[in-house]
């Protein structure tokens, strides 16, 4: 009985790797592609972080995985799972996921009561992964990441954060972004980039930094004559936060306001509707912290859907990097084949999400680990069903 239903529950699973074309040599082929793969995705989501650690999770579940999967030749090799990861091109292997992320991600909407989405685009680096001697720089990957959802919609890798311009326009191409709201830092904020987002029929929250200095300053500017006129001829709409907890007390204040005419380049900035700027006070540990960033936006005037963008941009550091981190260990990562790392990337960012995904009380940590401990537990994560 226990056979029939980790067959069951794994057709699903299987199906989206079936079209994905097997780059490795047909000659003495033994392993099927698709086995492999999702042996891989089995093994990251019970706390393997590469090939070796892969194949050491399969040998110790030879049982439960010669029942699931077709494995005419017995469990895979640590060579099988690296030369797999090597080989498969990043896009490609992401591309198999698409549909997966799509089934998932209304889903979780309906259950946040999500109405409109907001993507969170930002990059990271797992800085032990680079090679100076063959001239390979650390994994730079940008991603988009839905912070409500806590679903990793897309990856695309950069050489450094500089190139994360480049990266960005890749990245939207990949998800569906109609009705979303995107978030980008500084970095991000190219009017290419606003454009792109307003043709996917998206709005934007875009930050701003010295990196775009006519704008950043215009809109210093503008808001600091219109605080010393306490606003007077202006429609500003204001919103205020407090939040206490891990010793610190926070007060955020969000302010917004029509784009003015007079900002420089208005025209050249597709969808420009409204600037905003957040105001923080923290107070930790007795000593006091302000902070002031600035925004343009697409957003029509509504101060309460800007603070929770901004907000929630927040959520990719807390709710993706972070646990990429701490959990995934990611940034002390020395993988160094540049396909290898990418894909192993994005195994740690798609089993986050079904991870996240999983309705338990348990931490992530907590279910990553039980994940390597119970058969069962790794299935109901794995195909979000009851095994």
């Amino acid at each position: 009985m226990m056979t029939e239903v980790r067959h069951m529950g794994l057709e699903e699973v299987v199906k989206h790797f079936e079209s994905l074309d097997d780059p490795r040599c047909p000659v003495n082929l033994r392993h099927p592609l698709v086995s492999v793969v999702v042996i891989a995705l089995m093994a990251a989501l019970a706390g393997a972080n590469g090939p070796t650690a892969i194949a050491q999770w399969a040998l110790l579940k030879q049982e439960f995985l010669l029942a699931a999967l077709h494995l005419p030749y017995g469990i895979p090799r640590q060579d099988v799972f690296r030369r797999v990861l090597m080989l498969l091109k990043p896009a490609a292997f992401q591309a198999c996921f698409a549909n997966w992320l799509r089934a998932l991600r209304l889903p979780a909407a309906d259950r946040a009561g999500v109405g409109q989405e907001v993507l969170a685009v930002d990059g990271k680096a797992a800085r032990r992964s680079h090679d100076r001697r063959h001239g390979l720089g650390a994994l730079h990957a940008v991603t988009v990441w839905a912070s409500e959802l806590g679903l990793a919609l897309g990856q695309v890798a950069c050489a450094d954060k500089s190139n994360e311009i480049t990266a960005i326009p890749e990245v939207l191409r990949l998800v569906d972004i109609r009705g979303a709201i995107i978030t980008i830092d500084a970095m991000g904020t190219q009017k290419a980039i606003a454009k792109q987002i307003v043709d996917g029929e998206a709005d934007y929250v875009l930050a701003l930094k010295g990196n775009q200095e006519t704008l950043y300053q215009a809109a210093l500017d503008y808001f600091t004559e219109q605080l010393d006129n306490d606003f007077a001829g202006v429609k500003v709409r204001r919103y205020q936060t407090n939040e206490t907890g891990h010793g610190r007390q926070e007060t955020r204040t969000y302010f917004q306001l029509p784009a003015p005419k007079g900002l420089p380049g208005l025209e050249q900035w597709a969808g420009l509707r409204s600037i905003g700027m957040v105001v923080s006070e923290c107070i930790r540990d007795g000593k006091e912290a302000f902070e002031v960033r600035y925004y343009i936006s697409s957003l029509r005037a509504s101060v309460r859907r800007f603070a929770h963008a901004v907000r929630s941009h927040w959520g990719v550091e807390n709710g993706c990097h972070w646990s990429l981190d701490i959990i995934y260990r990611e940034d002390e990562s020395r993988i160094r084949h540049k396909h290898l790392r990418e894909n192993v990337a994005w195994l740690n960012r798609l089993t986050l999400s079904l991870l996240k995904q999983h309705p338990g009380d348990e931490s992530t940590v907590m279910k990553r680990r039980c994940c390597g401990w119970s058969d069962e537990f790794l299935l109901e994560v794995l195909t979000g069903t009851k095994p």
